[in-house]
C-alpha cells in the first residue's frame, strides 16, 4: 500500500491525481448507512466489529474514495476510563456526570490497552481483509483537549466555558486530565497501527475555541508528545482542528506528518504558513455538497488551483459530511477530484517550483 495515492501524498510525493477521502464519510448520508442504524445504535456498532467493519466499507464502495477511515466516536476511550458514555436523540455524546474537580480527574482509569475499545482493533482487521490492498486505512482517535472538552463539559457546548474554567483555575489537574487523556490516546492509535491501520489521524476539532497562546502552551505539549511517541511505528500521523486559522504555525510545531484544515482559510495561504514542506489536508466547505452541480465544481476547482499541483494535498471537506447532504453530490465530489486533480498534479511537474516561487511572492 505504500504506493497508494493517499500515502503517496501524505509523504509528499508525486501522484497520478489529487487523492480524496472525506471526514464522516460514513454516516447518516447513506441510505446504506441509515439502514444499519434503524436496528443499531451508534455505540452497538462501535462495539461490534462486524458492524463497524461494514458500515467503514460503505463509502469506499460507493465512492471510490482513496482511503477508508474506521468507522468510530472519538469519545470511546473514555468508557474503558469509568466514564458513562450515552448518545441521547437531538443531543448527540452526553456524559451525565462531569469531570470537573481534581478528585475527578484522579478518579479515572488508566485502562489496558486491550480494554480501550477492542471492537474497534477487530474492526480494522475484518477491514484490512476485506479491502485487500485496494486502499489503505486510516485509523484515528480525539485529541487531549476535544476529548478533555466533552469529559469536561458533559457533552457538546458553544463556547467551552467550564472547560476553560477548568484549564484556568486548576493547572496541576488540567495537566494531570492531559497526561491521562494522552497516554491513553496514544495507546489507543498505536494499537490501531498495530491492527492494521496504515494512517492515523487526531481529530482536535474543538481546539480553535482556544486562543493561540493557551493552545501554544496548555495543550501542543501534548500533542507533540504523542506524535512523538507514534513516529517510531512508520506511519503518516494527520492533525486535524477547526477554527484554527489563527495558530497553524502551532498545528505544525506538532511535528504531524499531515495538517488538516478547514475551509476558513484558503488552503494556499494555510499551506504557505505550515511551510510547503509538509504535507496538507482539505478544505472544502461541507455545505458546498448541498449546492447544485456547477457550484461544487466551481468551489473544488478553487481548492484544486490554490494547491497548485503540488504533491502532497490531500483533498477532503473542512469537516464532516453534513446529513443532509444528497450521496450523490458526494459521488460526483470524488470523481471531480480524480478528473481535476489529474491535470492539476500533470501541470505541476512541469511548473512545481514556479508555483511554490509564487505562493512565496504572494506572501
Amino acid at each position: 500500500m505504500g504506493d497508494s495515492r493517499f500515502l503517496r501524498a501524505c509523504r509528499r510525493e508525486r501522484t497520478d491525481t489529487t487523492p480524496v477521502w472525506l471526514m464522516r464519510q460514513a454516516g447518516r448520508y447513506l441510505p446504506e448507512y441509515r439502514a444499519i442504524r434503524a436496528r443499531a445504535s451508534l455505540l452497538d456498532i462501535c462495539n461490534r466489529a462486524e458492524l463497524a467493519a461494514e458500515v467503514t466499507l460503505q463509502p469506499v464502495r460507493r465512492l471510490g474514495v482513496d482511503a477508508a477511515i474506521i468507522f468510530a466516536d472519538i469519545l470511546l476511550p473514555v468508557v474503558s476510563m469509568g466514564i458513562q458514555l450515552e448518545f441521547a436523540a437531538g443531543e448527540g455524546p452526553v456524559i451525565r456526570d462531569p469531570v470537573r474537580a481534581p478528585e475527578a480527574v484522579a478518579r479515572l482509569r488508566r485502562p489496558e490497552t486491550e480494554e480501550i475499545a477492542p471492537a474497534i482493533y477487530d474492526a480494522i482487521r475484518l477491514v484490512r481483509r476485506e479491502l485487500d490492498g485496494k486502499v489503505p486505512v486510516i485509523g484515528f482517535a480525539g485529541a487531549p483537549f476535544t476529548v478533555a472538552s466533552y469529559l469536561i463539559e458533559g457533552g457538546s457546548s458553544r463556547h467551552y466555558l467550564e472547560t476553560k474554567r477548568f484549564m484556568f483555575t486548576e493547572p496541576r489537574a488540567w495537566d494531570a486530565l492531559m497526561d491521562t487523556l494522552s497516554d491513553v490516546t496514544t495507546r489507543y492509535l498505536r494499537a490501531q497501527v498495530t491492527a492494521g491501520a496504515q494512517a492515523v489521524q487526531l481529530f482536535d476539532s474543538w481546539a480553535g475555541a482556544l486562543s493561540p497562546l493557551d493552545y501554544q502552551e496548555r495543550v501542543l505539549p501534548w500533542v507533540r508528545r504523542i506524535v512523538a511517541e507514534l513516529r517510531p511505528l512508520g506511519v503518516p500521523v494527520i492533525l486535524f482542528g477547526t477554527g484554527t486559522a489563527g495558530f497553524l504555525p502551532a498545528l505544525a510545531a506538532s511535528g504531524a506528518d499531515v495538517i488538516g484544515v478547514d475551509w476558513r482559510v484558503r488552503l494556499d495561504d494555510a499551506w504557505a504558513t505550515i511551510g510547503l514542506e509538509r504535507a496538507i489536508q482539505g478544505n472544502l466547505d461541507p455545505a458546498v455538497l448541498l449546492a447544485p452541480r456547477d457550484e461544487i465544481a466551481r468551489q473544488a476547482r478553487a481548492v484544486l488551483e490554490q494547491a497548485g499541483g503540488r504533491p502532497g494535498h490531500i483533498f477532503n471537506l473542512g469537516h464532516g459530511v453534513l446529513p443532509e447532504t444528497p450521496a450523490e453530490n458526494v459521488r460526483y465530489l470524488v470523481e471531480l477530484v480524480h478528473e481535476l486533480g489529474a491535470s492539476s498534479t500533470a501541470a505541476g511537474d512541469g511548473g512545481e517550483q514556479a508555483a511554490v516561487d509564487e505562493v512565496t511572492r504572494e506572501r
